[in-house]
């Protein structure tokens, strides 16, 4: 559902998915009702009915505003630099720095990642992110930085990194966020420019 809001609307809609995207990782999907939303914000139901359908809505636009926060962090870091090697650099620690300081985001990926009901905006999101990653391999190969190959598999290749050190030493581990970029770019650097 989808209205014209004033400022004070889109305020009062963002507190409630920022408080709802807490109660989600904190207590679970299914656990955390409604009612659990509007009792932490100390507001009515109707006041969250009127921005969301239902529970459902509110976590697929979770999802998708999460996204759209971590693509524009990674767009802020990589700013206007020409050289696609950097800015591929630049990309995956604006992403990490991203999921180190938003940890419940990644919890609310793993659990929508179970639900074929949030299929959809999980996929859309990936593609979106292969598709920014794509960009700059493209332009890394025409300069003959990185070896002819088909980028699409060399940005699963790198997104998959990141997802994945990004579980195993953030979440699992809780480790420092530079020291695991570190890691992440001398891994996907090196295995792109040899």
């Amino acid at each position: 559902m989808r209205r014209k809001l004033t400022q004070r609307g889109r305020d009062r809609r963002q507190q409630l998915m920022d408080c709802a995207a807490e109660l989600f990782a904190e207590r679970g999907y299914h656990p955390t009702a409604v009612a659990d939303i509007v009792d932490r914000l100390g507001v009515g139901k109707g006041v969250f009915y009127w921005y969301f359908s239902s529970k459902e809505e509110l976590l697929v636009e979770i999802l998708r505003s999460s996204h759209h926060d971590l693509r524009r962090r990674q767009q802020v870091a990589i700013g206007d630099e020409p050289d696609p090697i950097v800015r591929i650099e630049l990309g995956i620690r604006a992403s990490m720095t991203w999921f180190r300081e938003h940890r419940h985001f990644f919890n609310l990926f793993q659990f929508a990642a179970t639900e074929e009901r949030f299929a959809a905006v999980l996929r859309s999101n990936e593609q979106v992110a292969i598709a920014d990653t794509v960009r700059h391999i493209k332009d890394a190969i025409v300069e003959g930085r990185i070896a002819d190959q088909d980028p699409e598999v060399v940005a699963q290749a790198v997104v998959g990194v990141v997802e994945q050190l990004t579980r195993a030493y953030f979440f699992e581990r809780d480790e420092p966020d530079e020291r695991v970029a570190n890691a992440a770019v001398s891994f996907c650097l090196r295995g792109l420019t040899g």
